[in-house]
């Protein structure tokens, strides 16, 4: 068999018409597919597009945190946010100001 699962001659080649080919698939399994924030309430992790006022971002921000804090991937979301600089939302419990409060390093 020749990398990548080709069964053609050359490499990226398709296969012979009516060859199967047969490729190892292994599924990783990332932090973000156990992240407790999956789903239709994703929304409260970030700011809407419209104007939103103190209170309810207050109370929206408290929503995502509690969801946060049962969350089984906490740490590797934040250490994410934290690694690409994340500018918005809500991560690994965490706003945006709260992560650049952090210790750098």
């Amino acid at each position: 068999m020749t990398p990548c699962g080709a069964g053609g001659g050359a490499l990226g080649s398709p296969p012979e018409r009516g060859r199967f080919v047969s490729v190892d698939v292994q599924v990783a399994t990332t932090w973000q597919e156990k992240a407790a924030c999956r789903g239709p309430h994703a929304v409260v992790f970030f700011p809407p597009t419209h104007f939103e006022r103190k209170e309810e971002k207050d109370a929206r921000e408290r929503r995502a945190k509690a969801i946060c804090a049962g969350c089984p991937v906490r740490k590797p979301c934040l250490d994410y946010a934290v690694r690409i600089r994340e500018p918005h939302g809500i991560w690994g419990g965490l706003n945006e100001l709260e992560r650049k409060a952090l210790p750098v390093g």
